[in-house]
């Protein structure tokens, strides 16, 4: 999970609930080293708030499945890369940090499927 540190004042404004929720099969830090060049982390360096680490689960599917589950709250924001281009980042979320980490839990202790998030709410719901 990471936060953007950009200077862009819709992302400053929510800076605390402005989340990059992914998931790599190799180093944070050597995923995120160029990401003041690169539209995926809003052309801004950014920090690492949260890991987690995994075992006996497959990475790409529990990625898919917590960016369905946050869909609701995902950032519309276009950017444009170094290059001009429009980049819409897909990653982006506006969710708060305890509810990620609940999240997570949930998909350990296989409760997730009774939860959705309410981004009226920023909370989980029962389903």
């Amino acid at each position: 999970v990471l936060r953007s540190l950009s200077s862009d004042s819709q992302i400053a404004q929510n800076r605390d609930l402005i989340h990059m929720i992914g998931v790599t099969g190799g180093k944070v830090e050597t995923r995120i080293s160029n990401a003041a060049n690169d539209a995926t982390y809003l052309l801004a360096d950014v920090e690492i708030v949260a890991t987690y680490e995994l075992f006996n689960i497959n990475r790409v599917r529990l990625e898919a499945l917590l960016h369905r589950f946050f869909a609701d709250a995902r950032l519309d924001l276009e950017i444009f890369d170094r290059f001009g281009k429009p980049v819409r980042p897909r990653e982006w979320y506006l969710v708060p940090l305890d509810v990620i980490d609940a999240v997570v839990k949930a998909v350990q202790d296989g409760s997730i499927s009774t939860l959705k998030y309410d981004p009226a709410l920023a909370d989980l719901v029962k389903r």
